[in-house]
């Protein structure tokens, strides 16, 4: 089964939604779901039933390693 970007997390009923543990107090996040082949959807919580983006796991992967690296650090302070 292929998902393409643009897909409504309402349309992923059978995945699970992960948030960071280091999400704010009001709960607003990324959130991220393994795809069935593999792949991994993104959505905002803000708008859990709207539009996702979907990667393979090495684009997270690497931007994960990213993150850990400090390379976005600049876009939040």
């Amino acid at each position: 089964m292929e998902f393409s970007n643009g897909i409504r997390a309402s349309a992923l009923d059978s995945v699970t939604w992960i948030k960071s543990s280091h999400s704010n107090a009001t709960g607003n996040c990324v959130e991220m779901a393994a795809l069935p082949g593999g792949n991994v959807a993104v959505r905002n919580s803000r708008d859990p039933q709207g539009a996702t983006l979907v990667y393979t796991r090495d684009e997270i992967a690497a931007f994960v390693a990213g993150a850990r690296a400090g390379d976005f650090d600049s876009v939040i302070g």
